[in-house]
């Protein structure tokens, strides 16, 4: 079967499509139907079927005889260390965690949140807690003692998992003093704390309250797999809201097994035995979806990379990963290559290794600028495929699905809409747009298994976050349109479509006509404020390793090339050279801060941000052009 009719099934008959599905995956009890429609516009999946997704993951890999095979890579270049774990030895290390958290009273339902960086002891404690049936929350670990607080008086986890620090180029990130302050700010305290205590920094313990994570576990009983109903919640994941306040998307048991069993195969097209790595954190839905658990229920060999695409040691560290792992598959962000791209712009680090084993790269996070996507395809020879989804989503909304059908590529569109999401293009009335037009991005409910079926403890924000401006439809918050092929094009956040002059227009189609340009290695367009027009774009540029002309000059081509290539009424005459761009930790641009430091308002720090100081380069250069008062 093609990619039409795979996706015309799922559209006609979902309840025949996701039962399938749901076969490919062990189940304690099967559910008597997919789809739960009594309390619409809350949906649910397999809701009353009974199943445990450590036992997929992990125990069941090691019953069909794959015990030996390697479940988990570590590869830490700030550490200098790589090592393998197999099926069996993460399934004797899973269950002994797990027999801990439960000796300590840590049961079915109860929530845990893990703190902890990139090492193989994230998973498996997330992996713990979904073998006893807890709900666990994962924060990026390092992330600031109030944004952690603010999380455990949201989810009153009953134990928290952290590790003693995270290790950056060159310098410790002291989890234990965050973790501290954030208990000692939040209302809601832990029961208990299990540390992973690492080589670089060794934590001090508060007695009666932390425990060491190897003398937590010594002689405990290993816990089994509990089952759990497909409705129970697997995790929650919070993401930053538009209010300020995080928003916990809860992720459903049952439709996460199902779904994302199946985007292995047909998205990233591997095979169960080979190796899949997506160079993300777990503190990300990527890293949930894509490092931890898509990988393992699917019988694949995930890598967790402990590192830098530049600087641990050089431009050429993930070729090497790619190279001496055998990675088959390679899902990562469009920073990360800019990254390389700005470091090494001819890749001459890649001609050290023989990445002939990959058979395609796949990019998401943020938009990807063809530029981008153009020079990856050329360097390193494999297919590029971007693909677009959310955290709510937990998986690809619009991609190319190779294992079904490799579709062609048109670069700049992550491709079609994916299996049992019926996405289309709306008008603000709520009218579906011709192709080419400019629209809100919505999909029609219900969305499919493995999506968000509403926000912890906040089902009112959930309903006025995602379903109440289109009734009937799931509103994604980004703006694009269709072509006439059916093709996606994301052009922007909704927030992000400009309105200079009356005319409606994407900062996201500026962006890639400057990141075409040939001393440009990474840029971001914002609108600000403009008496006369309403909103004026200004442009931002870094410039590629080795580039020394003088900025005017370089700027000067920008404005022209925008003005050549979208016309005169984009308006865009200014545009600034800055060495960096400020982001968030998992590679995003705060272009919502930005505009607010040129329109001159107040703005709350973001706690997810890379380097705060890199704020004051933005408002600097904007004073450079009369901005930022």
């Amino acid at each position: 079967m093609g990619y039409n009719e795979v996706y015309d099934r799922s559209i006609a008959d979902p309840e025949g499509f996701w039962l399938d599905e749901a076969d490919k995956i062990d189940w304690v009890q099967k559910p008597s139907k997919a789809l739960f429609d009594d309390n619409a516009p809350i949906y649910e999946w397999f809701s009353d079927g009974l199943v445990n997704t450590c036992w997929n993951a992990v125990d069941r890999h090691v019953e069909a005889g794959h015990g030996a095979q390697a479940a988990i890579i570590h590869d830490s270049p700030v550490t200098g260390t790589k090592h393998r774990i197999s099926y069996a030895q993460l399934r004797s290390r899973v269950a002994r965690l797990a027999g801990a958290l439960r000796a300590k009273g840590v049961d079915k339902g109860d929530r845990v949140i893990i703190y902890m960086p990139m090492v193989p002891e994230a998973l498996e404690a997330m992996l713990a807690c979904a073998r006893i049936g807890a709900v666990h929350s994962v924060v990026f670990g390092g992330f600031a003692a109030h944004e952690l607080a603010v999380r455990i008086d949201d989810c009153t986890p009953k134990a928290i998992i952290a590790a003693s620090g995270g290790i950056e180029p060159g310098r410790v990130v002291h989890y234990k003093p965050l973790l501290d302050g954030a208990i000692e700010q939040a209302a809601h305290k832990p029961d208990f704390c299990v540390i992973f205590q690492r080589e670089e920094e060794v934590a001090k313990l508060i007695e009666g309250r932390d425990y060491d994570w190897h003398a937590f576990q010594y002689g405990v009983e290993p816990a089994e797999c509990v089952p759990v109903e497909g409705n129970h919640p697997a995790y929650i994941l919070y993401t930053s809201g538009t209010t300020g306040a995080p928003k916990g998307v809860v992720r459903p048991t049952g439709g996460h097994l199902v779904a994302l069993n199946w985007t292995m195969k047909n998205i990233y097209n591997v095979d169960p035995g080979e190796v899949f790595w997506a160079a993300s954190d777990v503190g990300w839905v990527v890293g949930h979806s894509y490092i931890c658990y898509g990988p393992l229920i699917h019988g694949n060999t995930t890598i967790v990379f402990e590192g830098k695409p530049v600087g641990t040691p050089d431009a050429g560290t993930f070729w090497r990963v790619i190279s001496e792992h055998k990675v088959k598959s390679f899902f990562t962000a469009p920073t990360a290559l800019r990254a390389i791209k700005r470091d090494d712009p001819e890749a001459r680090e890649l001609q050290n290794y023989d990445i002939s084993c990959l058979r395609a790269l796949y990019l998401a996070g943020e938009r990807a600028d063809p530029d981008t996507i153009n020079w990856a395809a050329d360097k390193m020879g494999v297919p590029v495929y971007d693909h677009w989804w959310q955290t709510e989503t937990g998986w690809t909304i619009a991609g190319n699905p190779a294992g079904v059908e490799a579709l062609s590529v048109k670069v700049g569109s992550p491709t079609v809409a994916m299996p049992g999401y019926d996405v289309q293009i709306l008008d603000e009335g709520g009218h579906e747009v011709p192709a080419g037009t400019l629209g809100a991005i919505a999909v029609k409910l219900p969305l499919p298994p493995g999506t968000l079926p509403t926000l912890w403890n906040a089902e009112d924000r959930y309903r006025k976050s995602y379903l109440t401006t289109f009734p009937g439809y799931y509103e994604t918050g980004d703006a694009g349109m269709k072509d006439e092929d059916g093709y996606l094009w994301i052009m922007a956040r909704t927030d992000d479509v400009i309105n200079v002059a009356g005319h409606r227009l994407s900062t996201g189609a500026m962006e890639e006509v400057l990141a075409s340009h040939p001393d440009v290695a990474e840029c971001a367009v914002i609108g600000v404020s403009d008496t006369l027009k309403g909103q004026a774009p200004v442009g931002f540029v870094c410039l590629t390793k080795g580039v020394n002309r003088p900025h005017a000059e370089v700027t000067a081509e920008c404005v022209k090339l925008v003005r050549d290539q979208i016309g005169p009424v984009a308006a865009f005459k200014l545009a600034v050279v800055v060495d960096r761009l400020p982001k968030t930790r998992s590679g995003k641009i705060l272009r919502a801060i930005m505009v607010k430091i040129a329109d001159s308002q107040d703005y709350k720090m973001p706690a997810t941000i890379d380097d705060p100081a890199i704020l004051d380069e933005v408002k600097e250069a904007l004073q450079g052009i009369g901005l930022a008062k």
